[in-house]
Order: structure tokens, then C-alpha cells, then sequence
């Protein structure tokens, strides 16, 4: 199969689709690898170490999109990348289709394969793909947010770990997954007061079980994520439904009664965010006031550390993509459940609930479709 790697142009998108390791990795099951120029110079990765491995270097994005049979890329592409879409193209990204009815027409339009890394889903229900970087986007949030609470960037001008004989900072984590607990350990880690909300109780059971009386554990519900946002100085949206737009649980009116300079910091806004008031954001202006609290809604928030995220991505992308590669999309969607989850358009359909329900499709169940 002829893969594509183009690189990315998201505004402050860093990452690329695919490391040298990982394309040495395809070339040696003899795949034909093209990587546009410089599409790995955010993550320190030079032409030549692809080209070590046996990758062919190609100029334009045009070349990439004109030849492959598979793209690989980190973010969704975007409108300036629509028109060179081709019928039967794997794009294999994260797509977050629910909160982008542009790209999910585009994407339909051009009767494109689109296999989003966020609905790759395992039989026990975990996301494998979004792991690496929700532990990324987790970790980063609390120091984000201890950034922003400074005086100067416009926050309250809270220390989370406090000093002594002064109290330590409030930090709320709406939603105990894989960012929710990635996020609780490092403010715990900084000295701040935690408190942690989610409908799951097992989720909160394993929190409790890991810090004990360090993190106070809460069901999450109206009542009680009100109380929690309103004593907090940093609050961290992490909620996440697969596939579908994230549920707003933090009311415009709640976000009224924060604590003026208080920030949020809400990690769902690839999924349309849970928090009422946020919109996205850019690393080059990530935060806006509203009600004087401050809102960090960067959606590509692992993009900054590059090297890191993409050697992590690549560790959980790259045997989906061999895969596809190997047996071709068709027999590889019916060889492996997980990544059938994954598949979101086919052949000018919506073939995943969650976006058909979000968007208004009619959902065309992957399995008929391959059947027809």
C-alpha cells in the first residue's frame, strides 16, 4: 500500500502522523511510505532520518494526497485540505467528526475511508489511541492552569500548593478517565486541594484507593458539581463520551458564581467542550475572560510537547495502520472489532452512532454496509 504522511498544518500543530521508527516499520512488511518535506521538523525528526529507513520525500501535500492509498495524520484535515481527498482514501487521524459538521460533510462528499483514533475501542471499552494523549493533555492541565492563576496572566494570583500558614489552591477534575486521573495526580503532585468528580464509582473507587484522603471523590451531579466549581481557583473539564459531543455540565450560570480570576481549563473542547462558556482557542491566544474567569480551550493541547506526544501516539497508531496496510481497509475492519469501532464515514456514510446522533446523519451500522 502507498501511505502518506503530509505534514501538518493546524495552527501550532507540532506533531506528525508517523516517526522514522514507525515508517521503518511499514517500509520493512514492504509498503511504499511518502512523507512530505519537513512534516516532522516540530517533533526534531529531519528529512534524512525518514529517508534512512527507506521513505520517499515529496515536495507538496498535492503529491501525497494524489498518490496514497492511505493518509496518516495527526489532526483532522482541514477545508484548504478537502479538495484533495479521494474516493476509497483511508484518512486515519483523529477526526472528533461530532462537533465538526463541515469536516463530516467534506469527508462524506468525497466517499472517503475515515478511521478516527478516538473510536478505536477495545472490548473492555477503553480508547487505546486517545490514551497517550489524554495522559499528555492530563498532565499538562494542572500546570497550565497554575500558569494562568499568576496575577500577571490575568488569574487570581493562587499558588495551588500554597506555602505554610496559607491555604493551598482549589483544583477541580470534572470526569475521572484517563486525563481526569492523569490531571488529579500531578496537582496532587504540586500540594493543591483536589477534588475529583465522575458518574462512574469505580473511577472513583481506584482514585480513592491511589491517594486515599489526598483527593476527595465526588458523584458527579448538578448539585454537586456546582458546589465543586464555585470553591475552586482551577477547574479542569476532562469528560469524554466516544465519538459524540461532550455534555456541557458546567452551566453558564455556574460559571457566573466562580471565583473571579479563577481559570478552567477544559480538555473537552475537541469534543465542543463541557463547559457552557468555552469556545476553542490557539496556542498563540489560548485563553479568553468571561465573567473574570479565565478559559484555556486549546484543542490540540499536546501539540507543544511534540517529540513526546508523537513517539507516544505513534507506540498505539502504528499496528492499526500496519494493519490497514497488511490485509487492506475491508478485510482489516472485519479481522479486527476494535478498529471497526473506529470507522466513522465509509463510502459516503456515517457509520458511527455517535456522530450520525450529534449531527443529524442517518447511522448506517458498519456491518451492513461491508455486507452490502
Amino acid at each position: 500500500m502507498v501511505i502518506g504522511v503530509p505534514k501538518e498544518i493546524k495552527e501550532d500543530e507540532y506533531r506528525v502522523g508517523l516517526t522514522a521508527h514507525g515508517a521503518a516499520v511499514l517500509v520493512t512488511a514492504g509498503h511504499e511510505i511518502l512523507v512530505e518535506t519537513q512534516a516532522g521538523a516540530g517533533c526534531r525528526i529531519p528529512d534524512g532520518e525518514y529517508e534512512a529507513t527507506g521513505v520517499k520525500i515529496v515536495s507538496t501535500p498535492t503529491e501525497i494526497y494524489a498518490r496514497a492509498e492511505m493518509i496518516i495524520k495527526v489532526k483532522e484535515p482541514l477545508p484548504q485540505e478537502y479538495d484533495y481527498l479521494r474516493a476509497h482514501q483511508i484518512i486515519y487521524a483523529y477526526l472528533h467528526l461530532a462537533p465538526a459538521p463541515e469536516l463530516t460533510a467534506a469527508l462524506l462528499a468525497k466517499k472517503v475511508i475515515a478511521v478516527a483514533y478516538e473510536t478505536i475501542q477495545l472490548s473492555d471499552g477503553s480508547l487505546p489511541l486517545l490514551v497517550p494523549m489524554s495522559e499528555v493533555a492530563g498532565r499538562m492541565a494542572p500546570q497550565i492552569g497554575a500558569h494562568f492563576l499568576e496575577i500577571t496572566q490575568g488569574g487570581r494570583g493562587v499558588l495551588l500548593g500554597g506555602v505554610p500558614g496559607v491555604q493551598r489552591g482549589k483544583v477541580t477534575v470534572i470526569g475521572a478517565g484517563v486525563v481526569g486521573r492523569a490531571a488529579a495526580k500531578i496537582a496532587v503532585g504540586m500540594g493543591a486541594d483536589v477534588w475529583a468528580l465522575d458518574v462512574d464509582q469505580s473511577k472513583l473507587s481506584y482514585i480513592d484507593d491511589m491517594y486515599g484522603n489526598r483527593i476527595t471523590t465526588l458523584i458527579s451531579n448538578p448539585q454537586n458539581i456546582e458546589e465543586a466549581v464555585s470553591r475552586a481557583h482551577l477547574i479542569i473539564g476532562s469528560v469524554l463520551i466516544p465519538g459524540a459531543r461532550a455534555p456541557q455540565l458546567v452551566s453558564r450560570e455556574m460559571v457566573r458564581r466562580i471565583k473571579a480570576g479563577a481559570v478552567i481549563v477544559d480538555v473537552a473542547i475537541d469534543q465542543g467542550g463541557c463547559i457552557e462558556t468555552s469556545r476553542p482557542t490557539t496556542h498563540k491566544q489560548p485563553v479568553f475572560s468571561e465573567y473574570d474567569v479565565l478559559h484555556y480551550c486549546v484543542p490540540n493541547m499536546p501539540g507543544v510537547v511534540a517529540r513526546t506526544s508523537i513517539y507516544a501516539l505513534t507506540n498505539m497508531t502504528l499496528p492499526y495502520a500496519k494493519l490497514l496496510a497488511d490485509l487492506g481497509p475491508v478485510a482489516a475492519i472485519r479481522h479486527d472489532a476494535s478498529l471497526a469501532k473506529g470507522v466513522n464515514c465509509y463510502n459516503g456514510m456515517v457509520t458511527y452512532e455517535g456522530v450520525a446522533a450529534s449531527l443529524g446523519y442517518e447511522y448506517c451500522p458498519l456491518g451492513e454496509v461491508l455486507g452490502s
